[in-house]
C-alpha cells in the first residue's frame, strides 16, 4: 500500500511540474475576441489546450462559418500562430492567426484565405457556472402577433413582416433581433422553413441553433437541424420536413443547453463551449438578445415565448 502511495504522489507531483514547463501553458483555455474589421468590430474565439505532453491544439471560431480544429498552435516567447483551411472564405490559401501573450490577454493578427489581415485582441471567456438552480420567472410573449413591436431588424433589407399571426421572412436579407436582453431563460419557438431552408435561432445573440432543411434520415451532426453549429450534435434528427411547423423548446443556464426539437430532448444539459459564426459579438458574460437568422432563405416563426430567470 505504501508503495502504491507513494507512486501515486510522485506521479501527481511529477505531473504538476511538468505542466508548468509546457511552452505556452498561459494560452490553454477559452478567448472571447474581437477583430477589427475596417469599420466593424467583428466578434471571434479561439479554445487551446494540451495534446498529450507539449502539442498545443485548439478549435478556432472566425468572424463567419463555424469553429474549426487547429492541429497544432506554435508557442515560442509569448508569440503563437497557427493556420487552418479556408471554409466559406474566399480565396485559395490558408487562413492564419498571429498572435501574442501578454498580461492575460492576447492581440495579434488575423489573415484571412485572400491575403486580407486585420487586428485582433482577445480576453479569456468567462466560465458562466451557476451555482443556484434557477428561479423562474413569468413567461413572456416576444412576439405579439401583430406587427414587429420589440424587433429590430439587422442591415438594409428590412423584409421581415407579420402575415396571419406569423413573423415571415419571405427570402433572404436581414436578421430580426430582439430589443430585450437576457441572461439564462426557457425559450418556446415555432418555425416553418420551405424546401432547401436554412436558418437559426440565436440564443444571448451569439450561439446558434441550427435550422435547416435536413432529411429526416440524415445523422445527426451539429450543422444540420438541432445541433448548436458546429459545436454541439444532436442524439436525433427530429427534422419534420419543409413546409411543416416545428418547435423548440431551449433552456440556457449559463452555458448549459438542453434543446426538445419536436417533443424529443436532442441535446440535454451540455456545455456551450464559445460562440457560434454569426454572433452578434463575444461579450459572453453580457445579456444578450434572442435572434431568428433571415439571411438565407424564406422562413417562418410563431408563438416565441421566453421565460426568464428572476
Amino acid at each position: 500500500m505504501r508503495k502504491l502511495l507513494f507512486a501515486a504522489c510522485a506521479y501527481l507531483v511529477c505531473g504538476h511540474a511538468f505542466a508548468q514547463v509546457v511552452p505556452g501553458s498561459g494560452l490553454v483555455g477559452r478567448w472571447d475576441i474581437q477583430v477589427k474589421e475596417g469599420a466593424r468590430t467583428a466578434p471571434s474565439w479561439l479554445e487551446v489546450e494540451v495534446s498529450g505532453v507539449k502539442t498545443l491544439v485548439g478549435r478556432f471560431c472566425s468572424t463567419g462559418g463555424s469553429a474549426r480544429p487547429v492541429s497544432e498552435v506554435l508557442f515560442d516567447s509569448g508569440h503563437f500562430h497557427f493556420s487552418i483551411p479556408p471554409q466559406w472564405e474566399g480565396g485559395g490559401n490558408p487562413l492564419t492567426v498571429q498572435g501574442v501573450l501578454r498580461d492575460g490577454s492576447i492581440e495579434g493578427t488575423v489573415t484571412d484565405p485572400s491575403g486580407q489581415s486585420y487586428a485582433f485582441t482577445g480576453v479569456r471567456a468567462p466560465l458562466l457556472a451557476r451555482h443556484d438552480a434557477p428561479h423562474w420567472g413569468k413567461p413572456v410573449r416576444l412576439f405579439n402577433g401583430v406587427d414587429l413591436t420589440g424587433w429590430e431588424q439587422t442591415g438594409s433589407a428590412h423584409q421581415w413582416v407579420v402575415q396571419d399571426g406569423v413573423l415571415v421572412s419571405p427570402h433572404a436579407g436581414s436578421n430580426l433581433v430582439s430589443s430585450r436582453k437576457f441572461t439564462d431563460f426557457k425559450l418556446h419557438v415555432e418555425f416553418k422553413y420551405t424546401r432547401d431552408g436554412n436558418s437559426g435561432v440565436y440564443l444571448r445573440g451569439r450561439y446558434e441553433v441550427q435550422i435547416e432543411d435536413s432529411p429526416p434520415t440524415a445523422h445527426p451532426t451539429s450543422h444540420l437541424f438541432g445541433g448548436v453549429y458546429g459545436l454541439l450534435t444532436p442524439s436525433d434528427m427530429m427534422a419534420k420536413g419543409p413546409d411543416r411547423w416545428q418547435s423548440y423548446d431551449i433552456t440556457l443556464v449559463g452555458r448549459m443547453v438542453t434543446v426538445v426539437a419536436n417533443g424529443k430532448t436532442i441535446i440535454c444539459n451540455q456545455e456551450i463551449p464559445g460562440i457560434t459564426g454569426g454572433a452578434l459579438d463575444s461579450d459572453e458574460g453580457a445579456p444578450g438578445p434572442v435572434y431568428f437568422q433571415g439571411d438565407h432563405e424564406a422562413i417562418q416563426f410563431r408563438n416565441v415565448v421566453i421565460t426568464p430567470v428572476e
